[in-house]
């Protein structure tokens, strides 16, 4: 076989490109800190099972993602970017895979399975999940895999009961990366699409694989959960209560939030939004109980979210697995008819590609008046960068004018490998605050006289994983504790220095040091700021 005819193969290569390459290039954000230091603890402090966050107990998400991410700690060391992140760029791309695996079943069709699944590994949210160290990937991941076993097992292919150990395993996989939030909103949709295009026939002939599945996804999913509320009660009460709190009060939007999701699909917004027009294309495509299926697996997911109070724009990563698999059979009619329809069809597909193009072109230009002084840092990549993005609109543009839609779609891939190839390094050699000071420089202080370091109130996941160890907060939720040495450091908000100065009246106060990690000059987040106070009692 060919490699061109490869589909997997050639897959595989686009998911190394796309989630693999310059892993490191952006700084760690708030969700990936959390991980991270996580994981450094079980590592430093051995709480493998009882995990912390600056030891403290943090039992809000099951550990199966950061055991991954100690594992990689542990090969590639404790500082590696592309250690810490790798576990997710693996799960995004196996996430790519199975969208084809599944595409694949569902049609017989290996060009849609294949389209299926570039549309997933260049979906904005599916990429930027897979390239971040958040638990997100890891838990839909886990549960694609299921689903296609679970596939199998509803339409009886291969072995009953591998794959129902197979899919037990990997649901319960996808429990321990972060509950059961892909239960709901990937495995239920695609449950009640199923039975409304296909009916569960035959049903009496895998009722006991789906048992067996059952059974073992209960197991492994209940195991962690309930050993730490065996031996940690105390604390898994009171972490449930806030959690479980968050859902009715906490990032609360209205129902109709997420109804503009197709835009998390980045690139393919337009074809997305076109591809859920059931009326427009369902005499148009080349199977249309797939394209049902995959239509009401990606409605059914929106709105079991959209009841849900608790919305935030990454909640929508699990819809856009089945809007893949939607979206691609929009694009295979195109692939089959885009010369014949007439013009009124052929504008939607003209303007989305022609976007993607302007930009290309639009991007190198305004590169060189945005860079100004940082333009001497950063030029080979910027150049690089200038002449692929250039070179990939023109060449839209010329194969849009020729009615040849195929290399269209496939240059937009390209697109986006070139933006990770050559741009993401851009942004690495930015310097763009230029008043940015880590919170490292706490250790220049304590380098005489190894004097402790406190936060007053609270902490900041970002400067405990900078840091490189646990910062004891003073706050305990109640009162302010008092440290038993008679000279120490700490951290503190300007906005809480009235606070500090009154519970610590019999000590002498002297700010000595600004910490500012805010990666952007013109942003200022309080979380990443901190006054450095040296307190020696009267």
């Amino acid at each position: 076989m060919k490699l061109k005819d490869n589909y997997l193969l050639l897959l595989f290569l686009v998911c190394i490109a796309i989630f693999f390459v310059n892993l490191d290039a952006l700084p760690v954000n708030i969700m990936e800190a959390r991980n991270f230091a996580t994981a450094r603890e079980m590592i430093n402090l051995d709480h493998w099972i009882f995990t912390t966050l600056n030891n403290e107990p943090r039992y809000e998400k099951p550990p199966l993602p950061t055991w991954l991410t100690a594992f990689s700690m542990f090969l590639f060391g404790l500082k590696s970017l592309f250690a810490l992140r790798l576990p997710a760029a693996i799960m995004g791309t196996l996430t790519v895979i199975f969208i084809y695996k599944l595409g694949l079943r569902i049609s017989s069709h290996r060009k849609f399975a294949f389209i299926a699944g570039l549309i997933g590994a260049t979906s904005f949210y599916i990429l930027f999940s897979g390239r971040d160290g958040q638990w997100d990937i890891h838990t839909h991941a886990w549960m694609i895999m299921a689903i296609y076993c679970i596939y199998n097992i509803l339409n009886q292919t291969g072995s009953l009961y591998k794959n129902a150990i197979l899919a037990g395993v990997c649901i319960g996989c996808s429990f321990l990366s972060k509950g059961p939030v892909s239960m709901y909103a990937l495995l239920l949709p695609f449950l009640i699409a199923y039975g409304v295009v296909y009916n569960y026939s035959n049903f009496y002939k895998y009722w006991k694989a789906l048992l067996i599945a059952l059974l073992i996804a209960i197991v492994l999913s209940a195991s962690w959960s309930l050993y730490v509320y065996y031996f940690d009660t105390q604390a898994v009460a009171k972490i449930t209560d806030r959690e479980t709190g968050r859902w009715l009060d906490y990032n609360v939007r209205p129902f109709y939030y997420y109804w503009s999701f197709v835009i998390q699909s980045g690139i393919w917004t337009i074809p997305a939004f076109v591809g859920l027009l059931y009326p427009y294309l369902k005499n148009r495509v080349f199977n249309k109980s797939g394209y049902k299926f995959t239509l009401f697996w990606t409605l059914g997911a929106l709105i079991l979210l959209s009841v849900i109070p608790e919305k935030k724009s990454r909640y929508l990563l699990p819809v856009l697995i089945p809007l893949a698999l939607n979206t691609a059979f929009y694009i295979e009619y195109l692939f089959r008819r885009f010369d014949m329809i007439p013009i009124k069809e052929r504008w939607v597909v003209n303007f989305n590609f022609g976007l993607i193009a302007f930009i290309g072109l639009f991007v190198p230009v305004a590169g060189l008046f945005y860079l100004n002084e940082q333009f001497a840092l950063i030029w080979p990549w910027y150049i690089m960068a200038s002449f692929c993005l250039a070179g990939i609109a023109v060449l839209m543009l010329y194969y849009l004018k020729l009615k040849r839609i195929k290399p269209v779609f496939y240059l937009s891939v390209w697109f986006i490998i070139s933006i990770i190839f050559f741009g993401l390094p851009v942004l690495k050699k930015m310097e763009l605050n230029p008043s940015y000071k880590s919170i490292l420089v706490v250790d220049y202080f304590r380098e005489d006289i190894d004097k402790p370091v406190y936060e007053f109130r609270s902490f900041s996941p970002e400067m405990v994983w900078e840091y490189g160890q646990p910062i004891k907060v003073l706050w305990d939720g109640k009162k302010y504790l008092k440290p038993e040495t008679d000279e120490f450091l700490l951290l503190n908000l300007p906005a809480d220095f009235d606070t500090m100065q009154k519970v610590f009246s019999d000590y002498r106060i002297e700010k000595i040091e600004e910490i500012n990690m805010n990666p952007i000059g013109t942003t200022h987040r309080d979380r990443l700021y901190r006054d450095l106070y040296l307190l020696n009692k009267k």
